[in-house]
């Protein structure tokens, strides 16, 4: 999808001017003149006209759906709801989605695919709306959706204050060691330079590795920055991905914690999707699709043509050996007492609370080692620099 800059007028004459999404102009100028517009001109937008896809937001996304289902459940046609929220969205790009959304929807195309026209919303949120037109009950469809999300949001926000005050610690630490290395090191080899007297070995290795900071420091930063960029642009191929996340898995501690967080999610999902009348297979494809874990994903993927055989869903999971045992356990209890949704949303909400309580065991762990670490370091540094000034002290004494 590209974004265009569309002028047109309406039935009534007057000229309007807007951004839209389309995959081509010709397509979006058709769109429009079958809507009843008439077309002035259609240019491609500078930026994201090389259609650039640009995930739609969590949290706005919530409030949209949150607003949505509101307008729908007080009487309000889908269409006249679109276009109302769609006027009062701050973000431009998202406007102009809905916006798009609208005039689709008044060609005749169906909510769902209208999205799906989209860039950058969830697949699960079409998946969703599909079922909801398939089964003819779209406003429960909408409501379950919304409080997946909730949950999803509260999950995220609560993972992002655990490591708030880590990060912070971690910019302090390299902060002042920075500045240790750089001005106050440099500030001592300058003092011991003009005394001329012999130093320790320890300082001398120490005022070498600061005089070589200081001259150095913008290569270093231009290697850390390139370094960073190249592993940025090898985490968005496929191979680096993988790669990635089979390491992440591997992590002591981190790892496992990880793994229980992309189950948790893929079990919420799969749960929200079944209850929205979803066949198994199709919900089990979008849930692969909708979680970051590559080695989960692939997982689930593996499982779906076991399933497709008639197998069961628990065996399918257990054989790909990565989904953990209590997950599965729980998992055959639902199909065999014909309450699968549920027992998948139970088996959610146990590992999100796990992976709260490890992920606090582990910060409150790790954060008393940074501060050691970093006053071993303050200490090494102020041992090395004063150590030729006690020697001094003791020679000019006796």
């Amino acid at each position: 999808m590209a974004e265009f800059t569309i002028r047109m007028a309406d039935e009534r004459g007057r000229v309007q001017e807007q951004v839209q999404t389309a995959a081509t102009a010709e397509e979006l100028r058709a769109r429009f003149i079958q809507a009843g517009y008439h077309v002035f001109s259609v240019k491609a937008r500078g930026g994201m006209g090389g259609g650039a896809k640009r995930k739609v937001k969590l949290e706005p996304f919530l409030i949209f759906n949150q607003q949505f289902l509101t307008l729908i459940r007080a009487g309000l046609p889908i269409l006249g709801s679109l276009e109302m929220l769609g006027k009062i969205q701050k973000n431009e790009h998202f406007s102009a989605q809905l916006e798009d959304v609208c005039a689709r929807v008044r060609t005749g195309e169906s909510l769902s695919d209208a999205f799906e026209a989209q860039s950058g919303f969830p697949l699960m949120y079409t998946t969703t709306l599909l079922a909801g037109e398939r089964s003819g009950n779209l406003l429960e469809v909408l409501e379950r959706y919304v409080s997946f999300q909730r949950v999803s949001l509260a999950l995220r926000k609560k993972l992002i204050g655990s490591l708030i005050y880590p990060g912070v610690l971690m910019v302090l630490v390299f902060g002042l060691m920075t500045f240790m290395f750089t001005v106050v090191v440099p500030k001592f080899a300058e003092l011991y330079d003009q005394m001329g007297s012999k130093l320790p070995a320890i300082t001398t290795m120490l005022l070498d590795f600061g005089k070589m900071l200081q001259h150095n420091i913008l290569y270093i930063l231009a290697v850390v920055a390139a370094v960073a960029f190249v592993f940025y642009r090898y985490a968005k191929t496929d191979g680096g991905r993988d790669r990635i996340d089979g390491i992440r898995i591997k992590m002591p501690i981190f790892g496992n914690i990880w793994l229980k967080y992309q189950v948790a999610l893929f079990a919420r999902t799969l749960s929200t999707l079944l209850t929205g009348g979803l066949p198994l297979v199709p919900s089990l494809e979008t849930g692969a699709r909708s979680i970051s874990s590559r080695r989960v994903s692939k997982a689930v993927m593996d499982s779906i043509d076991t399933v497709r055989e008639g197998k069961s869903l628990a065996d399918s999971l257990s054989k790909t050996n990565v989904f953990p045992s209590l997950a599965t356990e729980m998992i055959t209890v639902g199909e065999q007492t014909g309450a699968l949704p549920q027992m998948l949303n139970s088996v959610a909400e146990f590992f999100e609370e796990d992976v709260a309580t490890a992920l606090s065991a582990a910060l409150s762990l790790i954060e008393p080692l940074i501060l050691i670490i970093m006053g071993v370091v303050v200490v090494f540094i102020l041992i090395s620099l004063y150590l030729p000034i006690f020697s001094l002290g003791q020679t000019s004494g006796s």
